[in-house]
């Protein structure tokens, strides 16, 4: 089990026998847009099956539980609401713990963030006469100026203010659209205070998640490296990056210490498999039949002749891919301070790489 060094880890057992809980991100983990991403409700499935906690982590504090996880059985997977942990709860808790009980909290956001501060006994409004003692916030598509206005004087004023997020996007059909966190960034401007901050990369969403979900081993698995894995080494939990979100090989290669996973493979079936760790040779980097060197600075990657195994690395084999091009790719950068060179580096199943676009 991994220890948080500055390379890849090992487990020799599954991560679903290692770790007890899996916090799953949603969009770019478990599915991306309106579809599940191919495989995951199986490979979930038999997860859980070994004895695995599923939670499904969001910062999105627009969404009651109960609809995250109705979209989730839509797309085949078994989730209940109580599996579902959200940002605005994690939100809700901070409020709870600095306001007395059954206080108004002036709510710029929407139905998400007003279930969570009645689970926890709060009175959520939305008046700016009701005698708020705090203001909590999130994002919600139908918010009204005034709302965000009313509770920016509230900010103002000097009231505990907490926040789900800073994420600066939030998907769309039409592309990334402005997040949380520009909102955030005018409220913060305007009043020239900065919020508390409940979800990734901040802890408390992941101390959240165990509190309500259980789990004594927790694993965070995500696309991002800024929320997902960044999140998970400031909260101290071990942490798998996926490749079917929005890192790609450019942005694995330069990520820094404090962004690197515990793990890396291609997709949610490495849940179910021991994570092999990279070996430094004098020619550069191996794991199984793939080997990774940087000449000039330029990352190359070659599998072994004579295997019997298709050209065309797939499952436990791509995953041995993105494993030596992030362990060649992060010494690069750690000894020169520059990244390397992946132009013309040809993904397992994909074209030659080019940097992610659309969805965030």
């Amino acid at each position: 089990m991994a220890t948080g060094p500055e390379q890849l880890e090992e487990s020799t057992e599954p991560l679903c026998d290692a770790y007890d809980l899996a916090m799953l991100d949603l969009d770019g983990v478990v599915y991306v847009g309106r579809h599940a991403v191919p495989d995951a409700p199986g490979d979930l499935a038999a997860a859980s099956a070994r004895g695995m906690h599923l939670a499904y982590v969001t910062n999105n504090a627009s969404r009651p539980p109960a609809a995250v996880a109705a979209h989730l059985q839509e797309l085949g997977i078994g989730a209940a609401p109580e599996d579902v942990v959200t940002s605005a709860q994690a939100a809700a808790r901070l409020v709870a713990e600095r306001v007395p009980a059954g206080a108004a909290v002036f709510v710029i956001g929407g139905a998400g963030l007003v279930e969570a501060l009645e689970e926890l006994g709060l009175r959520p409004t939305q008046a700016i006469d009701d005698g708020a003692v705090a203001v909590v916030s999130g994002y919600g598509p139908d918010l009204r100026w005034r709302t965000i206005m009313d509770g920016a004087m509230l900010v103002r004023e000097g009231l505990p203010w907490v926040v789900s997020n800073t994420d600066m996007t939030v998907p769309t059909p039409r592309g990334p659209g402005p997040g949380n966190g520009v909102l955030v960034k005018a409220v913060a401007d305007y009043a020239q205070v900065e919020p508390v901050v409940a979800g990734k990369p901040r802890p408390p969403l992941f101390h959240e998640t165990r509190r309500r979900v259980g789990g004594e081993r927790p694993l965070v698995v995500g696309d991002r490296l800024d929320t997902d894995i960044e999140g998970a080494r400031l909260a101290g939990y071990d942490s798998l990056l996926v490749m079917t979100g929005v890192t790609d090989l450019a942005q694995l290669v330069t990520a820094e210490p404090g962004r690197r996973p515990s793990y890396v493979a291609g997709t949610l079936a490495a849940l179910l498999e021991p994570q092999p760790r990279p070996i430094r040779t004098a020619a550069g980097w191996s794991c199984r039949r793939w080997r990774a060197t940087v000449t000039d600075g330029v990352l190359e990657l070659r599998a072994d002749q004579g295997d019997r195994l298709p050209a065309e690395p797939r499952g436990q084999d791509a995953d041995d891919w993105w494993r030596v091009a992030a362990a060649a790719g992060w010494e690069h950068l750690d000894t020169n301070g520059t990244p390397v060179d992946v132009a013309g580096v040809e993904l397992p199943g994909r074209s030659p790489t080019v940097p992610a676009a659309g969805r965030q």
